[in-house]
């Protein structure tokens, strides 16, 4: 395969051009890329320093400028040195203004304005934090999601994730020897959710986790017979709760998170009655 250089260009961050990179080139096998990211592009004399660079490593050019002068001045270099530019948000903006009748602002960053959502995300992250492994539980009652499994089950890395979307997580292991706080089943506003995993995977990354510490793998930790143990007993501990479960075993922390996140969402809309007010608790 040819090596390809992707010039990213962004008039913000560029984190939503590298996300959308990331996920195009996800549907190749391995293809030999060389990025070129080249964030908060707001002048057209920013935008001179960079094109050296695009003419010296042609390839493809994806952008989100906003600033009609600055894309023109873009857009006018690939035509000269014959490089594809692709606008990656116009087809889904476009479609916006035509749904919502209005047009877009045309402001670079507007999504990282620092409004509620924003001081909500970074709220939901030190509570998370402050909340990780079962520390803190007599305050579980304010957060928006409990989630409850075996060790290495994922639990503190999906709990960090759905932070950033802006949910309270707290997270607790779930040991035989020791009940969790009786605190967690009587939990009324937090959604408590099961993670739950095949044994054969979880031996194979307690034993990896071990090997990292330098510690001895031949321990009750990754013991096949003890931890089916382990997660037949955490699994009768969610249906006797009636939580619900999410097997991670082959998922990826954002597609679990992705899953408990469509379970959070379904539960408000289930509680909101018709009025649109929320239900008391």
């Amino acid at each position: 395969m040819n090596k390809m250089h992707l010039h990213l260009v962004s008039d913000s961050t560029g984190e939503t051009l590298e996300m959308i990179a990331k996920a195009a080139l996800a549907q190749f096998d391995n293809p030999d890329v060389v990025r070129h990211f080249w964030p908060m592009v707001r002048s057209r004399q920013h935008l001179d320093r960079i094109v050296p660079d695009l003419a010296a490593n042609p390839g493809l050019v994806l952008f989100t400028l906003v600033n009609p002068d600055t894309r023109a001045r873009l857009e006018e270099h690939c035509r000269q040195s014959g490089l594809p530019a692709v606008p990656v948000l116009d087809a889904v903006t476009a479609a916006l203004e035509s749904q919502l009748g209005e047009e877009a602002h045309g402001k670079p960053g507007r999504q990282h304005l620092m409004d509620e959502a924003y001081f909500n995300r970074v709220e939901a992250i030190q509570f998370t934090i402050a909340h990780d492994d079962g520390v803190g539980w007599e305050n579980w009652e304010a957060a928006d999601i409990v989630l409850a499994g075996v060790s290495r089950s994922s639990k503190t890395p999906t709990s960090i994730y759905l932070a950033n979307r802006g949910y309270k997580t707290a997270n607790i292991p779930i040991v035989m020897e020791s009940p969790p706080p009786k605190a967690l089943f009587g939990l009324r506003n937090p959604l408590v959710v099961g993670l739950t995993t095949a044994p054969e995977r979880l031996v194979q990354i307690r034993r990896n986790r071990l090997l990292s510490l330098n510690e001895g793998t031949e321990t009750s930790y990754v013991d096949n017979e003890r931890v089916q143990q382990e997660v037949q007993f955490a699994r009768r501990m969610f249906a006797d709760n009636g939580w619900p479960v999410i097997d991670v075993t082959r998922r990826s922390i954002e597609e679990s998170a992705a899953a408990i996140i469509r379970l959070a969402q379904e539960r408000t809309r289930r509680d909101k009655p018709v009025d649109g007010t929320a239900k008391p608790i």
